[in-house]
Order: C-alpha cells, then structure tokens, then sequence
C-alpha cells in the first residue's frame, strides 16, 4: 500500500532530528501523499522552514496569531488523515501532555480530530526521566500513537536509546497505520497473554516459562487493525508501550476468569493466547513455608477451563481463538480441543519446532477451523505470527 491522496499534517519541534523533516517529506510526497507542515519556532533553529516549504510545495505555518493562521488551528487537524508530529521534543511532548496551547503546532493538535501519531526525539537520559514516561503514557492514554524511538547514536556524542525512528521506518509505519486502521472498526477484542503464577505460599508459586510476548503482538495487531482491545497480562509478562490498549493485570487463574468472565460479553472476538495453569495448590499457606529434613508433597486442584467456560456462553456471531502447545500428536489434539472447547479457531504451536513456543521471538502455528480448515505457516517473528493469525480470522 502507497500513501496515495493520503493527506499528512507533519509537525517539526525543536529537536537535532528536525533535518530529519526533509527527508520524511520527500519520502511520503514520493509515496503519493499531501503534505502540511506546521512548525514551532525551536524547529526554525534546526532547518530553514524554506527547506520544508519547497520539498512539500506548500507554505510553512509556525504563528498562531499571523494573519490568515488564525483559524488553521482548525481547519488542518479537519482537513488531514493524520497528524504526524516528527520529531516530537521532550518540551513539546510536555506540552501535548498538560494541553499547553501556546503556538500553532499545539493549537492544531488540541483541535484534531484525525490521528495524532509521535516520533519522540532525545537524549537517552531525557528518554528515561520518570516525567517522560509519565507524559509518554498520558499522550498515550488520549488515544496518540506512539512510534519507538531506535538505539544509536545521539546528538550528545552518546550512544543509547531516543534516537528517533528513521524517516523510512516511520513511512513504513504509516503505510501500515492506513492499511490495517479500519479492517476492526467499531469491534472490541480481548486477549489474554502470559502466564498463571499459582501460589504456595507468600514466597513461592507454581507457573510456568511463558512471556506474554505471542499474546501482546496479536493484542497490538488487533489495535493496529482499528479494534478497541482488552489485554489480560499475566505476571512476569514484558509490557510494551501498549498504546491506548486496555491492560488488565493478573496473577492467578482463578483471576484471568474472572477477568475474561467480566469482559467477553462485550467483544466481538476473543483470543486466549495465555499459558494458564491448569492446576493449582488446594491450600496457599500464608506464611513462609520453611524447609525441612523430609520430603514434602502438595495437593492440586484443577483451575477453571477459561476457554471451554467462554465457549460455553459464545453468542451467534462471537469468534473465540484457542492455543495449543503440544508435545505429542499434535494435530490430534488441537482438533480435539477446538471441539471440545466450541472455539472458533485453534492456533497449535509444538515444542519440537525449535524456535517456537515459551520465550522466543518466533512462532511456527498452524492454524485450525470448525470448518475444518488448515492454515500452516513458516517460521516467523511473532508480529508477523499475529499478522496472519489475524488475517485467517478476518478472512475466514
């Protein structure tokens, strides 16, 4: 996919990467897209608004109060597909957080409807200051898209983290933004990822070595996709910048039911990619449980069948998504639990496949349906894994 007739409204704040602008609009009017430029006066210190007025073959506007800019604030965050705000400064991202509006390029964002997608920009030390992430997750939480910034080299001579996204990567991004933005809609989906720490006692659990990661790339996937998303995030599991995706912390199994219970009557689609323990101490001491000369034994109990309890309830009209992780006749039982379980669909994935499973940044799924079709894929990245396990569904 181009950016064809795509309309892009390109703010540049006061960062070193600001040369970076001429390249990025080069790049999307290559790609057939539109492009406006709004620019703050710090950006004007960086590159010559001159520069970015000739490669977009429109007028540069930097001043709120200038004679005919008054009502632009408007109009552009109406008039664009997107806001793209490349680089995004640490002052400006401030700004977006606490809704100064105190220049042009905050005027119009305040007044956007279009979405509003970032490329931070800065020093690594600025990048990991509390009060950055803090702004990062409000910006965040107001339904802003955030492009991560690369590992390389800074302005300040360093080498680490807040170097911002290369002007092909964020294209790519675009493209991507538009291709999938509106597939999901007006749909809700609920995912689960990670792992169940069951526990013993205050100190110990019984859980497993699962990452969360093949959950959190379909949860990102399915947002990609335009779906209003709920993750339910075992422990242990790397959060990721989640993006205006709603995130659920548990621990147990017992509370990603409840969790999942609480949730699944809403959504259109469900997708339990969550490791959850299937069985769990009868009894949790509540003190530390000391060690002693003989041997010691526990009893079980089996946890509840999220996934058969879900299918159970599934309306008319409902996708439910299972995973199987097998170590033996694999087929066969992915088959079995996809009737058993009244899913929609199960994803298998086998421990033989090196490469796949518990902790990876690869999968190797096979994909079964009720109708008794079978999709089979290679080898790959866990993002792209999501991509065509999000594909069968859609097309199915």
């Amino acid at each position: 996919m181009s950016l064809k007739h795509k309309k892009i409204l390109l703010g540049v704040t006061g960062s070193i990467a600001a040369y970076k602008a001429a390249l990025l609009i080069r790049l999307m009017v290559k790609e057939g897209a539109e492009v406006k430029v709004i620019m703050t006066r710090a950006a004007a210190d960086f590159i010559s608004p001159l520069t970015l007025s000739t490669l977009s073959k429109n007028p540069v506007l930097q001043d709120l109060f200038d004679e005919g800019t008054w009502s632009n604030h408007v109009m552009l965050g109406r008039w664009a597909d997107a806001m793209l705000i490349a680089p995004l400064s640490c002052n400006s991202l401030s700004r977006m957080a606490t809704g100064t509006c105190d220049n042009l390029l905050q005027a119009v964002y305040l007044s956007a409807t279009c979405p509003v997608i970032v490329a931070p920009a800065m020093d690594e030390d600025m990048w990991k200051h509390p009060s950055t992430k803090k702004n990062l997750g409000m910006i965040s939480a107001y339904g802003n898209k955030i492009i991560p910034v690369a590992n390389g080299e800074l302005a300040s001579g360093l080498y680490g983290e807040g170097r911002m996204a290369e002007p092909e990567e964020i294209v790519a991004y675009l493209k991507a933004f538009f291709e999938h933005s509106a597939e999901l809609k007006g749909k809700k989906a609920l995912v689960t990822a990670g792992p169940t720490y069951e526990p013993i006692d205050p100190v110990r659990f019984v859980g497993n070595h699962s990452s969360g990661k093949m959950g959190i790339a379909l949860a990102h996937e399915l947002y990609k996709r335009g779906a209003e998303v709920t993750l339910v995030l075992g422990p242990g599991a790397v959060e990721q910048d989640m993006n205006g995706i709603k995130v659920k912390r548990i621990n147990t199994a017992e509370q990603m039911y409840h969790a999942c219970k609480a949730e699944f009557d809403q959504v259109n689609i469900a997708i339990m990619a969550a490791a959850v323990a299937d069985y769990t101490p009868e009894q949790a001491a509540s003190e530390k449980i000391k060690k002693k000369d003989d041997n010691w034994s526990l009893s079980f109990t089996r946890t509840r069948d999220i996934l058969k309890s879900l299918g159970q309830e599934k309306k008319t009209g409902q996708i439910l998504v299972g995973f199987a992780l097998e170590t033996n006749n694999e087929k066969a039982n992915a088959l079995e639990k996809l009737k058993s379980k009244n899913a929609d669909f199960i994803v298998l994935n086998s421990l033989r496949d090196p490469g796949a499973g518990f902790g990876h940044d690869t999968n190797k799924v096979t994909i079964f349906d009720k109708s008794g079709q079978e999709y089979a894929f290679e080898m790959k990245s866990k993002t792209e894994v999501a991509s065509d396990i999000i594909d069968v569904i859609i097309r199915s």
